[in-house]
């Protein structure tokens, strides 16, 4: 009996030294720091992801179908209005060529004919056989006849060479039609192409722009939108060009969005100011920042102290009343950048409020004393 009694006391004993080194380390754990509001500036952002691309871009077609003979130039040449690019070498269309040589054997034999009967008339109008009016209506179909021949070998030569008479290779030649940078030549020498036209729009022998003159072009999502207009300033960050920003002023929004993945987008555009110590090259991939509302000397507290009441889901912060004990107490919040934010009411100055999400273990509160 003395046995179970000695046992149950040594049992009573260590569950209470238990209970007690749980509590122990259970208090260690709940010395939290705490942070005082702050006055600040509070700049609430948005970032709008696109390219930097020129503004404006002229694509070169070619006048006449055919190969390509020559090329002149490389991508990355700066060019003047009139500059030679390249030389098309003209393929007539067999059929094409037959039919024109048939129009000019036709028109001779009707011009032979309206000849012999002009000259015939000529004489019977000078010796007063017949009148004026009649001669003069053999003469118009004389010089028509003339004339048809002409268009008839003018279109042979075009079919066959790509131009004629005094044009000589004009049609044949591709140049410029605006100064600035050749940005590409999709075309290779032997490549065929086509002429643009009224159902062809025509293949591109060279794209040029002016790199002096650069946009940006972005998306911007529909829940910020409204909330940026034209005229406001940007900074255009580019992924080639790291610790540079650009400044830029947005130009036009988009009437209309176009919806990606599930929401909508609209379109920006925003003039960028270059650095001469920095060349843009057409296409970088580029980011730009938009401010959509800031404010000066606000008072705030950093994000990460607010807590949200599971229930109505309101902010609130847990304000120190003593040593480790803290009140709940509800707070009205203003702008917001995502690191600061505003507080329209519900603490002051000198109110120090919990670090809810860092604990300070009790060995360090130690070592500090």
């Amino acid at each position: 009996m003395k046995k179970i009694i000695i046992f149950s006391v040594i049992g009573i004993a260590l569950l209470a030294v238990l209970i007690w080194f749980g509590k122990m380390n259970k208090k260690s754990n709940k010395l939290y720091e705490t942070e005082k509001p702050f006055r600040t500036t509070i700049v609430k952002k948005t970032v709008a992801t696109g390219k930097v691309v020129p503004l404006e871009e002229v694509e070169i077609k070619p006048q006449v179908s055919g190969i390509i003979d020559k090329v002149f130039l490389i991508e990355g040449a700066k060019v003047k209005k009139g500059d030679l690019i390249a030389q098309i070498r003209i393929v007539p269309n067999e059929q094409a060529l037959i039919s024109a040589k048939g129009r000019i054997s036709k028109m001779k034999l009707i011009l032979d004919n309206t000849e012999v009967s002009y000259k015939r008339n000529k004489k019977l109008f000078e010796t007063g056989v017949i009148s004026r009016k009649d001669f003069e209506n053999i003469e118009l179909s004389y010089n028509q006849a003339k004339q048809d021949l002409t268009n008839a070998k003018n279109d042979y030569e075009i079919i066959k060479k790509g131009s004629a008479g005094s044009s000589g290779m004009a049609n044949t030649n591709v140049r410029a039609t605006v100064d600035g940078t050749i940005l590409e030549i999709p075309v290779k020498v032997g490549h065929q192409v086509i002429q643009s036209n009224n159902f062809n729009a025509g293949t591109t022998i060279a794209s040029i722009a002016d790199m002096s003159k650069m946009i940006f072009e972005g998306k911007v999502d529909e829940a910020e939108v409204g909330k940026i207009k034209n005229d406001i300033d940007l900074e255009i960050s580019l992924g080639a060009i790291e610790d540079k920003k650009f400044p830029a002023k947005l130009t036009f929004i988009a009437p209309k969005g176009t919806e990606e993945n599930g929401s909508v987008q609209f379109k920006i555009k925003a003039d960028v100011f270059l650095d001469e110590n920095y060349f843009l090259r057409a296409g970088y991939s580029a980011n730009a920042e938009i401010v959509l509302e800031q404010k000066d000397s606000v008072f705030a507290i950093k994000e990460s102290l607010l807590q949200f009441d599971k229930k109505t889901e309101k902010p609130y912060v847990e304000v120190k009343t003593g040593d480790q004990t803290f009140e709940k107490r509800d707070v009205k919040l203003g702008i917001s950048d995502g690191i600061n934010v505003e507080i329209d009411s519900g603490l002051v100055a000198e109110d120090e409020i919990k670090i809810w999400n860092k604990i300070k273990p009790k060995k360090e509160e130690d070592e500090t004393k």
